[in-house]
């Protein structure tokens, strides 16, 4: 979901969507952490070492939608001077 996001940084919403939907996948695998460790299938020490790399990612990414105008702010350009690229070509070249 991240590489899509990036993909569609030209759009904010989509990138912001994108994003968002990888936290809830983010939170989905903090609850399976949680059942995991309940469950004993993980000893409390793996458990808070997978769930303090499960915060970090969660905090990146909760920082990214904060700052998406950050993340598409270059992709509107770069789409942009290829829309004039494109533009010139057709009046050109006819």
């Amino acid at each position: 979901m991240i590489a899509e996001a990036w993909a569609r940084r030209r759009y904010k919403a989509a990138f912001v969507n994108k994003i968002d939907e990888a936290l809830g996948e983010a939170y989905e695998t903090q609850s399976w952490l949680d059942d995991a460790l309940d469950g004993a299938y993980l000893s409390k020490q793996d458990f808070d070492r997978l769930d303090d790399r499960y915060a970090a990612i969660g905090g990146m990414l909760s920082r990214m939608i904060d700052r998406a105008d950050d993340f598409c702010k270059y992709a509107l350009t770069i789409a942009r001077s290829h829309a004039r690229k494109n533009l010139r070509s057709l009046i050109t070249d006819h």
